[in-house]
């Protein structure tokens, strides 16, 4: 299982938000470059770039900095997403390096999209899916869906999608541990794998990961907690390197 840092970006600088809201960040560097070349040395085998004012302008406006992000990391795989709406933005941001571009938003809104990006890009798309409730969560998680987790997951298991990432927005940020419930729900209704997001802050909650890896859980997306050495990174790999699954 990966332990995949979280490099969220806002005005050009690396920050962490609480529950989604863009009004409640904290700013942890000004240089999202370094932060990454630090993660990477630390044990990092995939990062995960979101451009959160992308998210909230349905177009990238971080992009110069994730692409010199890529090209300076060209030794590990990344995904980005923030504000990816139409096909030339992906086409973009595969040319430049990126591994996977994550379509949230837009996956929800026009299924039919993702249908078409997983033809055109096989092995590079993956679908965000943050609930808040148990309802899920668009528009940089402003807004809030009738659909739930399991049933667009599905939709886009039939699509082609290469993976899910799952956020507990109710948990994300705060510190307060993984759902664990929810996640081994989703990747026992689905065959392609899961990444968990949210409310990650120590190891315990690594190590309870671990346990239910078996179910289909390749990844788990930290924050708040490698920023505020809650969770070491290189001893959170390692554990998920070592543990029994």
């Amino acid at each position: 299982m990966l332990v995949i840092p979280a490099i969220d970006l806002k005005h050009g600088k690396c920050v962490r938000l609480k529950q989604g809201r863009m009004e409640d960040d904290t700013i942890f560097s000004d240089n999202p470059i370094a932060m990454a070349e630090r993660w990477i040395q630390a044990g990092a085998r995939r990062l995960h770039i979101i451009d959160l004012d992308g998210a909230f302008a349905g177009k990238p406006v971080n992009a110069e900095i994730i692409h010199h992000l890529v090209k300076t990391c060209p030794e590990i795989p990344i995904q980005v997403g923030g504000g990816i709406r139409d096909e030339d933005t992906i086409q973009a941001y595969l040319d430049t390096g990126v591994s996977y571009v994550i379509i949230g938003t837009q996956a929800i809104k026009e299924p039919h999209f993702v249908a078409n990006a997983c033809v055109e890009f096989p092995g590079h798309i993956i679908i965000s899916l943050d609930a808040h409730h148990g309802k899920l969560a668009t528009e940089g998680w402003s807004k809030l869906s009738h659909h739930t987790v399991v049933e667009m997951a599905k939709q886009f298991e039939q699509k082609g999608v290469s993976a899910i990432i799952f956020t507990d927005i109710h948990r994300d940020g705060m510190m307060q541990g993984i759902n664990i419930e929810s996640t081994v729900e989703l990747a026992r209704a689905i065959t392609i794998p899961v990444i968990a997001a949210g409310g990650i802050t120590t190891l315990a909650d690594i190590k309870a990961l671990c346990a239910v890896a078996h179910e289909g859980i390749i990844g788990a997306i930290t924050g708040r907690a490698i920023y505020e050495k809650t969770l070491d990174l290189a001893e959170a790999q390692k554990l998920a390197d070592n543990c029994q699954s």
